[in-house]
């Protein structure tokens, strides 16, 4: 319920909600912090306890929490329009620079050696943050001992080249069984998972299904169309659980392994999005730049946001009712779980690609654990940005 009944203009939610953007540093954790802060503890629209529990439901659901919280205030004084008009304000000046970004790198010349050593730098710190963000999420996502082996189960069938399409099903469906004591079903279930997997591996039929670990032709600049950029960008978005790191592996196996941009530009786009004010999930956006032009841009960001939009209009008052069915809550546990298996299988990948580009294992192993120990260390919301930007110039100086 809502405790200040203030009426808010729909100028004034979008211009609030854009300066909630602006302000958007350090990753989900700051960002809503300074929500919570403002619109909960000062202004008082609603209660802390309601809050929380609308934050415990969010981050179970798919998408961005901190994009969806904001969507929910908007919706909380003027409806749907109110929500749409917060949620755009709240991505609008990391879409904005995001796209200012993606143009002046698109202009670089990344064969120059002193550019591509940066770059390399920075590549290697993008794998630091990834490593930190697999413990991160694993932390809170993997909360019991059949968790535990769900997500490993998961990494497994990853790196045999087993789609997510089969394991991420299987996973919660094996979870939600195996917690109601239907052992049979469970049994059933991770039958069928493993037959799917030895009839389609390798089928390149299943969007996403694996990266070649070979050499890929990339496809023109620019070339691909927008509806494959907005379906594989709604496919990321709604897979997205506990935050946008999660988004890794669906976006690497559309934008990598489909040979829409290259593992380095992928690994950049990371990189770069981590030092603007946005939910990180706007690397998203770059993708769809480098492989569809402005257009594509879009296409993927309309995609990868929209379920963090529909969420929020279709329930609403519900959603409390709606994840609180008990069998909903562990379905997508279990789905959680996997998808942590399978981020740590993407970082290992990404790992060993950029291992055989570096001039220098031991300096390349340098910079990732100085990476790896200011995340650990320095609990700031500068963190990610002092990464990207030491590495950068660690490649420059050490690799040069």
């Amino acid at each position: 319920m809502t405790t200040n009944a203030r009426e808010e203009t729909l100028l004034a939610i979008f211009l609030r909600f854009l300066r909630f953007g602006f302000l958007a540093w350090g990753g989900p954790v700051a960002q809503i912090a300074l929500i919570k802060r403002e619109l909960v503890e000062e202004q008082r629209w609603i209660e802390p306890s309601r809050f929380n529990r609308l934050l415990a439901i969010y981050q179970v659901l798919p998408g961005p929490e901190a994009h969806e919280l904001c969507v929910h205030f908007g919706m909380l004084k003027r409806g749907r329009l109110g929500g749409f008009l917060a949620g755009l304000g709240f991505m609008l000046p990391g879409l904005v620079l995001i796209l200012i970004i993606a143009w002046l790198y698109q202009r670089l010349d990344l064969h120059d050696p002193r550019i591509a050593i940066v770059f390399l730098g920075i590549q290697i710190g993008v794998i630091s943050l990834i490593v930190r963000a697999v413990h991160r999420i694993a932390d809170h996502t993997l909360t019991d001992p059949l968790l535990w082996a769900i997500g490993p189960a998961c990494a497994a069938g990853a790196a045999l080249d087993v789609s997510f399409w089969i394991t991420l099903p299987a996973a919660g469906l094996t979870y939600a069984a195996l917690s109601a004591r239907r052992y049979a079903v469970a049994i059933v279930i991770i039958g069928v998972a493993l037959l799917l997997a030895v009839l389609t591996t390798g089928n390149t039929l299943l969007l996403g299904s694996r990266v070649p670990t070979g050499t890929i032709a990339q496809v023109p600049w620019g070339s691909v169309a927008p509806l494959a950029l907005f379906l594989s960008g709604l496919k990321a978005g709604l897979l997205t659980f506990g935050g946008a790191y999660t988004a890794i592996p669906f976006v690497r196996g559309d934008a990598v392994g489909r040979g829409w941009i290259s593992e380095g530009q992928f690994l950049d786009s990371l990189a770069l999005s981590g030092i603007i004010p946005a939910p990180l999930i706007i690397f998203a956006t770059f993708v769809g730049y480098v492989a569809g032009g402005l257009p594509g841009a879009l296409a993927m960001t309309a995609g990868i946001f929209m379920p963090a939009f529909a969420f929020a209009f279709l329930f609403y008052e519900r959603l409390e009712q709606v994840v609180e069915n008990e069998h909903l809550h562990t379905i997508l546990e279990g789905v959680a779980a996997g998808v942590v298996g399978l981020i740590g299988v993407t970082a290992i990948q990404l790992a060993w690609n950029v291992s055989r580009s570096v001039p220098s294992l031991p300096v390349a192993t340098i910079i990732f654990a100085i990476g790896l120990a200011v995340l650990y260390l320095w609990r700031s919301k500068l963190n990610v940005p002092a990464v990207v930007l030491g590495s950068a110039a660690m490649g420059g100086l050490f690799f040069s």
